[in-house]
Formats: C-alpha cells, sequence, structure tokens
C-alpha cells in the first residue's frame, strides 16, 4: 500500500514537472523598450511572455487576454522571474514585466521613520512606469484587458505591486506578492491577494504590513509561510523553491480564474524560436 502511495506521488510530481516543462516550450519571451516624454524619454525596458497559440488568435480578434504584471525587487532585473512568468503564461496571460531601475538611477537611501522607510519615491517611480506599460502595450497588443490586471510583485516589487492595488483598486483584478516587507496590505476585499512569506533572518516584515488571520479571513487573504530565504524567490533560487511556488500559484489562479486554463500539453509542444531584444521608440504622449 506504501509503495502504491509513493508510486502515485512519484507519477503526480513527474506530470506537474512535464506540464511546466512543455508549457515553457509553448511560451514566447520579448523585450521592447518604451520612453516616457513626461520624464525626459526615461527608457522603460519591458519583459513579454506569451503562450504562442493565445497570441496567435488575440492577433486574429478571437480572445482578449487577462494581463499579468510583474514587478522585481530592487536592483534585480526584470527577466529574472521567469518561473513566475511562465505560470501566468501557461494559462493564457499575456505577461509585461517592467524594468523600474536603471543603472544612471541613484542608489535607494533607506530613511527609518519615514513613510515605508523612505521608499515612496521609487515605488511612485514603479507605479508610472506600470501605467506607461500599459498605455504602450495596447498600441503592441491590443486585444488584451489593460483594465483590470493582476499585479505581481516580489520584495520591493511587492511593495510597488500593494502600493498600486491601494491607490488603483478599479484597475486591479488580483494580487500576488513574494515578500513585501513595506507596504500594508490592502484589506478592503475588493480582489483575492496570495502571498509567500520567508523565513530569513536578514529580511524582516515591518509591523502591520501583514494583516491578522480574521483580517486575512474577511477580506479574501491567503498568507503562504515558507522555509525559504528572501532571495529564493527568484530565477536564481533553488529548484525546490521555486517548483513550490508554481505549484501554490497555480492552484491559486485555477481558483479565481473562470476562463483561462493551462496549456494542453498532451500533444508535443512546438519549437521555441526566441526572438531578439526589440527597442520601440514609442514615446508616451506627456
Amino acid at each position: 500500500m506504501k509503495r502504491g502511495i509513493a508510486v502515485l506521488v512519484s507519477v503526480t510530481a513527474l506530470c506537474g514537472i512535464a506540464y511546466f516543462t512543455a508549457s515553457k516550450w509553448a511560451i514566447r519571451h520579448e523585450t521592447i523598450t518604451f520612453y516616457d516624454a513626461s520624464r525626459d524619454n526615461r527608457p522603460v525596458p519591458v519583459d513579454i511572455a506569451i503562450r504562442r497559440d493565445k497570441e496567435m488568435q488575440a492577433n486574429a480578434g478571437m480572445i482578449t487576454m487577462p494581463v499579468a504584471v510583474i514587478n522585481h525587487g530592487n536592483t534585480v532585473k526584470n527577466t529574472e522571474y521567469g518561473f513566475l512568468a511562465n505560470i501566468f503564461a501557461a494559462r493564457g496571460y499575456l505577461v509585461v514585466s517592467p524594468q523600474h531601475d536603471l543603472p544612471t538611477d541613484p542608489p535607494m537611501v533607506t530613511k527609518p521613520g519615514e513613510l515605508y522607510v523612505g521608499r515612496l519615491p521609487q515605488i511612485l517611480r514603479g507605479v508610472a512606469n506600470i501605467h506607461l506599460a500599459m498605455q504602450e502595450m495596447k498600441k503592441v497588443q491590443p486585444n488584451a484587458d489593460y483594465a483590470r490586471v493582476t499585479m505581481v510583485g516580489h520584495s520591493m516589487g511587492g511593495d510597488i505591486t500593494m502600493y498600486f492595488a491601494k491607490q488603483y483598486p478599479d484597475e486591479v483584478k488580483k494580487v500576488v506578492t513574494l515578500d513585501n516587507l513595506r507596504v500594508p496590505f490592502v484589506t478592503a476585499g475588493k480582489f483575492k491577494i496570495l502571498s509567500f512569506r520567508s523565513k530569513d533572518p536578514q529580511f524582516k516584515t515591518d509591523p502591520g504590513v501583514i494583516p491578522t488571520d480574521e483580517e486575512c479571513e474577511q477580506a479574501g487573504i491567503q498568507v503562504v509561510k515558507t522555509e525559504y530565504q528572501h532571495n529564493d524567490m527568484r530565477d536564481t533560487g533553488p529548484d525546490d523553491a521555486k517548483n513550490s511556488i508554481q505549484g501554490m500559484l497555480d492552484k491559486f489562479l485555477s481558483a479565481t480564474d473562470s476562463e483561462v486554463r493551462p496549456v494542453d500539453t498532451s500533444s508535443s509542444p512546438p519549437k521555441i524560436l526566441e526572438p531578439g531584444p526589440v527597442a520601440l521608440m514609442a514615446p508616451a504622449k506627456s
């Protein structure tokens, strides 16, 4: 009996690996750079992940794709969250990952005692980048729902995510954060929230950020306490951490998505052809 259960668990794990592997084959990544005229033509590189068959259907005007925005951590590249982007893209999302900080930006200086430890300017810059990306992506792929998006973010990107959701709740469909430390959770209950928390002595969550268990239950907030380190929650992290997060995230999306479904992996995945980076000169209107 025990052997049968072990075999079943092994088969289930292999099926999960096959699903995520096949999904990756069906996903195309591309980098586009937008320029914000209202901020001295500031470049905002955006990594896009999209399922090829869904892209073809959208281009033909057959579907309107849901949109997920992934926000990276401080000084981390926007391309370092492929393990998250692929989960959303496999389910039919158009995934947009803006680069919030540039090498030419001054270093972030934290200021204890100030709002969000003095990080509000960087958070506001991230919000501006998201709005620019949404505005310009409408020209690149008009058949997507930019009016209400799924906001995702790790660390500083999680704070940008939560701040955006608080300020623009009508533009948000649901929220996923990975160890946001400064900006308190939105508890209005207007959308579902999933948050993964690390067990890392170097990265402490500020008091008042995470709601009480009762508040979470009332507001539809799911908090997942993990044994992983703060920096394990990106592509450079260990496979067990990424696989665990992928599995729980996919379960969350299964429960909250009503129209999109995982990629069909019953047939051989199409051969992937990765394009090189593309620069799109599209200044935003001031």
